[in-house]
């Protein structure tokens, strides 16, 4: 192993042959069912207690809903909505759908009544699945404008505007039901086809308009077969489940691959419970995205800077040790001697607490959805943390590429898994090739073929490079800033580099067609605000903090302090304060938490014109 690129540079590269044919969703679930019935399959947190769900009864509801739906009139085929948080009725309603030869189409629970409308109706989905009442009245709202909606059934009893709850369209699914319609409905699930379409997935997008990804359960299934080749599971794995459902990464990785491999899941209550329910589960896989990295990480930072002078050098030399211990473990050796007996110590005194933060059994987390800072990385593996990082799209279903424990290479994004081939475009885009690639862009054939070419070959519109079969991301292709003097600017690398910073939270890089590029930083407020006590500033509001010189020059100074090994042009020439964090409800930040660019430039246009203004490029 190691943590550089060493080889030569190469266009083409092949995770090879899946060792299993084609197959379906439906027969991965009646084969786990089968093979590992757990009594704890699901879990979930419910009046303060975590409860289980048995693999015996997660199979007989999903028959039910499945037979349920049958009843009322919902046919294979037929496409059917879920409007939910992460919770067990998800996992229920989506097999339901699966097993009945319906598509299911998942919709983000932060998105409004509007964008809901146009998914329903661009989809024609006959029914919909609401979790809670918030959800319910969305659905209230726009019903006349979806009239193609025939059903809306709550996950609970007596939501607003529901024609059913889940458990009396179960009760519809049980009702006379014999051990002849059992057959039948098991006969009939197994009778879906790989090429039969299981989903639609609408892209978050961080430009333009959301395009339904249609996903067959033979894209699926060759994603899950790969990565559990490469990444085997252990009959007691726990995977903490939060990113949402609706997304493609948390859909594969945190369900279907989960689920085909007996690991029980457990749904977090929420992004804000994650520590908590991280001691109470005590999980031994966890799926994120690189903001909760970032987050842990600016967490540990600040712990130790906030300690005191002796807690504070024993922090920073077992970083030291460890980072040195990475080195050699990463280059494929084994630390010994006097850097082994340092690790053992600085294991002690500093790694096991962070180890302990996530629960103290966690086996493997697994990054996706953004690049993940190296440096961030590389931490969390000094400490006894592997972060298997990989790389795919919604319309990859998703995965492309992956590290794994027994080929690992930080700052890439692992080798094709198998069953992909990937290609590097001359202009540096990346291609990939495979039994993963989707079905097309629902009711958008123009845009199927703009992003399919005649060769089978899906563009990403990524930019990288491969080099001994790892694959590195530099950025997205719409992402690079190419400046007025036309030099080309990867954005993801500098922005990375600036929120290591204990003093940044978020940090956009904005300079297409200007001289120079400049950069728009959220501050993280808790750190800075403790530092402007110290100062003895005064201030009644962010924005006042903000404007003044004091906190402008100290915000510019930990900024271009962080920035290292870039070319002149690259660097951000002035710095641009924002006083409130980017949010998925602000609509500055995707689902699965990356930077809606072209969003924040235009909502913050009077304060980057002004930088310019300013900095010399009226």
């Amino acid at each position: 192993m190691t943590t550089t690129l060493s080889g030569a540079p190469q266009t083409f590269a092949t995770g090879g042959q899946i060792a299993s044919p084609p197959g379906t969703l439906t027969r991965l679930f009646f084969d786990a069912v089968t093979k590992y019935n757990r009594p704890d399959a699901l879990q979930f947190k419910s009046d303060a207690q975590w409860r289980s769900v048995s693999h015996a009864t997660f199979a007989e509801r999903v028959r039910r809903i499945a037979r349920g739906l049958r009843a009322i009139g919902v046919n294979r085929g037929d496409h059917v909505a879920i409007l939910a948080e992460n919770r067990p009725e998800w996992a229920l309603a989506d097999y339901g759908c699966l097993t009945a030869g319906i598509a299911d189409v998942p919709i983000y629970p932060t998105l409004i009544p509007e964008q809901i409308a146009y998914i329903l109706n661009d989809s024609r989905c006959v029914a919909i699945f609401v979790s809670t009442s918030e959800q319910a009245l969305k659905v209230a709202g726009i019903r006349a404008s979806v009239p193609v909606v025939a059903h809306v059934i709550g996950f609970t009893e007596e939501l607003p505007g529901a024609d059913m709850s889940l458990a009396q369209l179960e009760h519809k699914g049980a009702d006379g039901e014999t051990a002849a319609d059992i057959a039948r409905y098991r006969s009939d699930a197994l009778e879906v086809t790989p090429d039969d379409l299981a989903t639609i997935i609408y892209t978050s997008g961080t430009t333009g308009e959301p395009k339904g990804t249609m996903l067959t359960h033979g894209n699926f299934y060759s994603n899950v077969q790969a990565v559990m080749s490469l990444v085997p599971m252990v009959h007691d794995d726990i995977a903490l489940s939060f990113l949402p459902l609706s997304h493609s990464f948390e859909r594969t990785v945190g369900h279907y691959l989960m689920h085909a491999s007996g690991v029980s899941v457990a749904y977090a209550e929420s992004v804000d419970a994650l520590l908590a329910n991280f001691s109470e589960v005590r999980p031994t896989i966890v799926v994120s995205v690189p903001r909760i990295y970032e987050k842990i990480y600016a967490r540990v930072l600040e712990n130790a800077l906030a300690s005191g002078a002796i807690k504070k050098r024993i922090f920073f030399w077992a970083r030291q040790v460890g980072d040195k211990w990475a080195d050699e473990k990463l280059a494929g050796r084994t630390p010994a001697g006097l850097l082994a007996f340092k690790y053992s110590i600085a294991t002690r005194l500093v790694f096991s607490k962070l180890k302990a933060r996530v629960g103290g059994r966690l086996r493997l987390f697994v990054s996706g959805g953004a690049p993940l800072a190296p440096e961030i990385n590389k931490f969390f593996y000094s400490a006894g943390l592997m972060i298997l990082e990989g790389y795919g799209l919604t319309e990859t279903s998703p995965i492309i590429s992956c590290n794994t424990p027994q080929h690992f290479r930080i700052g890439t994004v692992g080798r094709p898994i198998p069953g992909v081939d990937v290609k590097i475009a001359a202009d540096g885009e990346i291609l990939a090739r495979g039994a993963n690639i989707m079905l097309g862009y629902l009711n958008k054939p123009e845009a199927t073929s703009e992003a399919i070419d005649a060769e089978g070959w899906f563009h990403t519109g990524d930019i990288g490079e491969l080099q001994d079969g790892f694959l590195r991301i530099t950025d997205r292709k719409k992402d690079i800033i190419v400046t007025a003097g036309g030099k080309n600017i990867a954005p993801q690398p500098v922005e990375n580099q600036a929120k290591m910073n204990k003093y940044v939270s978020q940090a956009v890089m904005i300079g297409d067609k200007r001289k120079f590029p400049i950069m728009l930083v959220v501050p993280n407020f808790e750190t800075l605000e403790k530092w402007a006590k110290l100062k003895n500033l005064l201030w009644t509001n962010r924005a006042q903090l903000l404007a003044q010189p004091l906190v402008k020059a100290k915000i510019e100074k930990e900024v271009f302090g962080s920035l290292h090994g870039l070319a002149k042009f690259e660097m951000p020439k002035k710095i641009g304060l924002l006083d409130q964090d980017f949010s998925i409800e602000g609509g500055e930040l995707t689902p699965t938490l990356k930077v809606k660019r072209r969003i924040i430039g235009q909502r913050h246009k009077a304060l980057v014109d002004a930088l310019y203004v300013d900095g010399g490029d009226s």
